[in-house]
């Protein structure tokens, strides 16, 4: 099949949850650690980013964010079904990684 006819699926979700801290959110998600601050410290990632990675999941259906503290407004992240459905992608990673990849810090 020529690669013009190929269906883009990978590309396309990719293009939804391939980013590297995505994936770590999603993690930390799946892990049920649901607010900002928790996901933050456990993934390193930074504030802004982390803002721009949650923002992004929710706005393609991966997570829901629920408020949970009016003054100032803050947020706890749920996984949604389309979210729910990546745990097999999640834990395939994992097993790959547990299996090839060099054990120890995650590279920077």
């Amino acid at each position: 099949m020529p690669a013009a006819d190929r269906p883009h699926s990978v590309a396309n979700a990719l293009a939804v949850v391939g980013e590297h801290w995505s994936l770590l959110v999603l993690q930390e998600v799946f892990f049920g650690v649901r607010r900002f601050n928790r996901i933050a410290a456990n993934t390193g990632i930074s504030r802004d980013v982390l803002t721009t990675r949650l923002r992004k999941l929710v706005e393609r259906g991966v997570l829901s964010k629920e408020l949970y503290e009016a003054h100032p407004p803050r947020y706890e992240y749920t996984l949604t079904e389309a979210g729910r459905d990546l745990q097999p992608v999640l834990l395939a990673l994992t097993e790959w990684g547990d299996r090839h990849a060099p054990q120890g810090l995650p590279p920077t």
